[in-house]
């Protein structure tokens, strides 16, 4: 069964960290009489819930929902009510930005959950620095956002210490990938194609620095137009490549049918990608020709953990219309970190917020430390969870199904 995507069964009980919102659905806030109190303090979300990869910001979205509704239910700042304002980037960074100050301009506003894409992430950050707002994004992979553009050379700098993380980075994610293939599975010819923004060329970049390192061979190298059609072009480079497999850096609208089609040609071999592939919809727009392919996911199956299975369970029964999705549970730790960073700053100014309460939530994020949905929440000196645990999952009776997971062990 697909991890991510397909809400598991209801439990009899939930756990204690979700009972109080078992059977509930609620809007931005509670209006039953149950939420924390007078002051309302907002969460934003930013995300593309429009357009291709809309199927992943709705569950996200759903999932910061319902860690407000359940915040609000059993009274978890007393004296707060918690509501989430929701933005549509449309994955598009010019959009993120707007979104950005209308996030910043509303006072009301102390943290934000997203984005999801790294690309818009680097249009946003400056924004929320500068007002001191902090961010948790349950998605956003590419390691320059946290650890700066030279990272890759061990120059690490922190730019923008309002933002933090719950999903680890590609850094870890595309060279666990390699492990699994080169070092597992024995494949030591890939053909590596990517999508040419921010997430996909960096994964990419990161798998194949990897791959090479422990002995395997990357063939060739091509890049797409994300929205193309027709893959024509480098499924005949990849038939004449001799690889054994292909690296695809970026996301299920182009993945899918890039697999499909490189089926249909007679090329039986499978694709490999990150979590931006890691949703139902690879699977149908495939046509059938994913059988097969593997993905990694950041974090433990959500399934393999009893927080995990006690979240899927109330997610159902708040009866959203939408599946949770690849980042569900990490946009429900994105949301929890910024309620128990409130928690916190009002428990530190005699149950009140401070004037300068944005600044204070920003220092308590980095303090944050607790057991969420997808394992133990904290965040390193760059903003990045502490959490690097990885799946590798593969198309099996038509979904993605986890096969192992692990972390990433340098060679």
């Amino acid at each position: 069964m697909r991890r991510s995507t397909v809400a598991l069964p209801a439990l009899a009980v939930c756990s204690a960290l979700l009972v109080s919102a078992c059977g509930t659905r609620s809007g931005a806030g509670a209006a039953d009489g149950t939420a924390g109190g007078g002051t309302t303090v907002v969460i934003g979300f930013d995300g593309p819930l429009t357009g291709d990869l809309s199927a992943l910001a709705i569950g996200a979205k759903n999932a910061a929902q319902l860690a407000v509704d359940q915040a609000n239910r059993s009274r978890a700042v007393p004296g707060v009510t918690f509501a989430l304002k929701s933005l549509d980037d449309q994955g598009q960074p010019g959009t993120g930005q707007q979104n950005a100050t209308a996030l910043t301009g509303d006072k009301q506003v102390l943290g934000v959950v997203g984005p999801l894409n790294s690309g818009v992430a680097k249009s946003m950050q400056m924004i929320f620095e500068q007002a001191k707002l902090a961010v948790v994004s349950p998605a956003t992979t590419s390691p320059g956002l946290t650890q700066g553009d030279n990272w890759a050379k061990g120059a690490k700098e922190r730019r923008f210490t309002t933002y933090f993380r719950t999903a680890t980075t590609d850094a870890v994610q595309g060279p666990f990938a390699a492990q699994h293939l080169h070092d597992t599975l024995k494949l030591t010819k890939v053909f590596v194609v990517d999508d040419k923004k921010a997430y996909g060329a960096g994964l990419a970049a990161t798998f194949t620095a990897e791959f090479e390192k422990r002995g395997g061979q990357v063939v060739e190298t091509d890049q797409i137009n994300s929205g193309e059609k027709d893959f024509s072009s480098v499924i005949n480079k990849i038939r004449t490549s001799g690889a054994q497999f292909v690296y695809y850096g970026g996301e299920y609208p182009d993945a899918g049918p890039l697999t499909g089609q490189l089926k249909k040609a007679g090329v039986k071999i499978p694709l490999v990608g990150g979590d931006g592939i890691s949703d139902a919809n690879f699977v149908e727009l495939a046509g059938g020709g994913a059988t097969g392919d593997y993905c990694t996911t950041v974090g433990a199956p959500l399934e393999d953990g009893a927080a995990g299975r006690a979240f899927a369970a109330a997610y159902e029964a708040a009866e959203f219309k939408d599946p949770y999705g690849a980042y569900g549970g990490y946009a429900h730790d994105s949301a929890t970190t910024l309620i128990e960073a409130v928690k916190a700053v009002v428990a530190a100014n005699g149950g009140k917020l401070p004037a300068d309460a944005r600044a204070k939530v920003t220092a308590a994020v980095q303090k944050v430390s607790f057991d969420g949905v997808t394992g133990k929440v904290s965040f390193d000196a760059f903003g990045d969870t502490t959490n690097r645990q990885l799946t590798v999952n593969q198309v099996k009776d038509g979904a993605w199904t986890p096969v192992t997971s692990g972390t990433f062990t340098p060679k």
